[in-house]
């Protein structure tokens, strides 16, 4: 399950570069809408954790020119970084040759090597595309709270009941924890890997503490810069830098840290249904790192968010910075309908002096709240920043 519209993108970037990224997390979807492009379009689909596919690139270059005629799609490309050399030989033997676009699609479940390898072999001759899971976008109003419990990996939101989706998410994790990570990052025991992750669970939201997270895990600073890399590399962590402008102001310099996924995050800190959620402590944080992953996903090319601390207590929650706005925009994240703003907003805003500023909260319709203060659910958010 995917959008139609990240799917256009891809098409379109395909009518531009030679190659294109598609960045996700796995099940996500990258795969099926890549089988939809190749049903398309005829293109020639390898997956290379299949040792068959695997095989017949024994010899990359002689059997990708074989196919040079059509577009080829490379699934898990990361696990095989040393194709990026004969893809950049490949793309420049077509470009001399006078076929400038739409050669290779190449997925990958993890930012790690594919970045570093294409930022090396294919500067200037790829795209790149960030699959998210599903968003509010996608599946309406209506279905906001299923979407915030169980988050947007289309198995775990579209499971018959809860007791479904916490299975499948545990299924997921574990996977991660026992094959991907260890695949793809260093060798870390799996208790290890679920202890730090359920760490983070329980930090989701708050300033990153890496000397209090090391101390916790008995692990040096960077060991533990490692871990954090490797989860934002894998997409499951947002790590969310602070603004820091010309500002006469003390700024805090520590990112804040956000699970990417609800549905992981409620289920790593034990919240199996609603009921559970709307009574635990720390819900307002959850649903601040659900509204801001729903924003980010939908933001324009070229786009920046970060957020806004003082060392007074100023603050914040999402500084946007848009293509063609000379100010930023001020969205300030509640969870009730009827939201109360604190001092500390209305001093960071005269900070930061933003040209918009917004109230993302549980609200049916928008409303003023004065000063140019606009309240409004994530609907009508999304709708201002498409």
């Amino acid at each position: 399950m995917f959008t139609r519209s990240a799917q256009a993108h891809t098409e379109e970037l395909l009518d531009q570069f030679p190659a294109i990224a598609l960045l996700g997390p796995r099940q996500v979807g990258k795969t099926t809408m890549a089988l939809e492009i190749a049903e398309k379009t005829g293109a020639h689909y390898l997956d290379l954790e299949h040792p068959a596919d695997l095989a017949k690139l024994a010899d990359p270059a002689d059997y990708l020119s074989r196919h040079r005629d059509k577009l080829v799609i490379l699934d898990e490309i990361h696990r095989t970084p040393e194709l990026f050399p004969v893809l950049r030989s490949l793309i420049d033997q077509n470009k001399r040759q006078g076929r400038l676009t739409g050669q290779f699609l190449l997925l990958g479940s993890a930012s790690i090597d594919l970045l570093r390898q294409s930022g090396e072999s294919l500067a200037g001759r790829l795209a790149r595309v960030e699959l998210t899971g599903l968003t509010m976008a996608e599946v309406g109003e209506d279905a906001m709270d299923e979407l915030w419990l169980r988050g947007g990996f289309p198995d775990s939101f579209t499971a018959l009941n809860d007791v479904r989706s916490n299975r499948w998410r545990e299924a997921f994790i574990q996977s991660y924890l026992e094959r991907d990570i260890p695949q793809l990052g260093p060798r870390i025991a799996s208790e290890t890997l679920r202890r730090f992750w359920t760490m983070l669970a329980h930090e989701h939201g708050g300033l990153l503490n890496a000397a209090q997270l090391a101390r916790s895990l008995a692990v040096s600073g960077k060991t533990l810069a490692s871990y954090i890399d490797l989860f934002v590399d894998l997409f499951l962590l947002r790590r969310l830098e602070p603004w820091h402008k010309n500002s006469p102001k003390r700024l805090v310099k520590s990112p804040r840290i956000y699970l990417r996924d609800s549905g992981l995050l409620h289920h790593l800190l034990g919240l199996g249904g609603l009921e559970d959620l709307l009574g635990y402590s720390r819900m307002g944080a959850s649903w601040e790192g659900f509204v801001i992953e729903n924003i980010i996903a939908k933001l324009p090319e070229g786009s920046r968010a970060s957020f806004y601390r003082s060392a007074a207590g100023a603050e914040i929650d999402l500084v946007l910075e848009l293509p063609g706005h000379r100010k930023p925009w001020a969205v300030e994240v509640k969870r009730g309908r009827s939201p109360k703003l604190e001092r500390g907003f209305h001093h960071a805003r005269e900070d930061i002096d933003p040209e918009r500023c917004l109230v993302v909260c549980g609200a049916d319709e928008p409303f003023p709240m004065g000063d140019g203060i606009e309240a409004m659910g994530i609907p009508g958010a999304l709708r201002l920043l498409r």
